[in-house]
């Protein structure tokens, strides 16, 4: 930016006074506010957020400097809550992702759950030596949140989550969004969220995670024998299958 187009020392001393009167406000709207939604606090919350952001830019502009805020971007705030006050029925929508950090392990693992299949111990389907076929077959035969907890055993490793819970004033009949199960997705009917990301490292981790101990449980023990095995898939971590399931 040239410096005809920085803005002036008192510009930035401006929009720092500006922030103080939106705290000031926003402090005074949560104190008399009349309940979880008060749209005076709503108002009170985004006029504060635009003035940080406001005074952010121009000390940056003026003097390379940053604040500490964090401003949520429009985008990627939920709207307000606009579901039924005594839900009848909720949807709870989930999505885990994961690397495949160790691919020969996944195999190893999914063709030890197939050979289990058979009583003479011997696999003869291809799917098990395939990584898509792998993962066929390794959450077929396991819950998605014993997957999430045991995922070093799989050979996966961890990548973002999150969890929303909609809500509803009857459940949907049977079988009717099986085919488009995510396109029927209303933000206002959001009750909460809960998400988990590396981002987050540096905001205590182990506080988030305990939030939804579900999704991101502790893993140290699966660490320490992980650590004292090799990854050749001939290890003990899985539990006994049964032969007839």
């Amino acid at each position: 930016m040239s410096d005809a187009a920085q803005p002036t020392a008192a510009e930035v001393r401006a929009a720092a006074e500006a922030v103080k009167t939106a705290l000031d406000r926003h402090l005074a709207a949560v104190e008399r506010r009349s309940g979880d939604d008060d749209p005076a606090v709503s108002e009170a919350f985004n006029q504060l957020a635009a003035a940080a952001e406001v005074y952010d830019e121009l000390l940056y502009d003026r003097h390379d400097e940053v604040t500490p805020f964090e401003i949520p971007g429009a985008e990627d705030a939920l709207p307000p809550y606009a579901g039924p006050d005594e839900p009848n029925a909720i949807s709870v929508l989930i999505r885990r992702d994961y690397t495949v950090a160790e691919p020969q392990r996944l195999l190893a693992q999914a063709q030890r759950i197939e050979a289990a299949e058979y009583d003479d111990g011997v696999d003869d389907d291809e799917a098990a030596r395939s990584v898509p076929g792998a993962l066929g077959i390794l959450f077929g035969e396991f819950e998605p949140d014993e997957i999430a907890s045991r995922h070093k055993e799989f050979g996966l490793e961890e990548g973002d989550s999150t969890l929303w819970v909609t809500a509803a004033e009857e459940p949907p009949e049977a079988g009717e969004w099986l085919e488009a199960p995510f396109e029927h997705f209303d933000p206002q009917q959001v009750v909460c969220r809960f998400d988990v990301s590396a981002v987050f490292d540096d905001e205590a981790p182990d506080i988030e995670d305990d939030d939804i101990d579900f999704v991101e449980e502790d893993h140290e023990d699966a660490e320490d024998h992980d650590g004292d095995e090799d990854h050749d898939g001939d290890g003990d971590e899985l539990e006994p299958l049964d032969a007839e399931k």
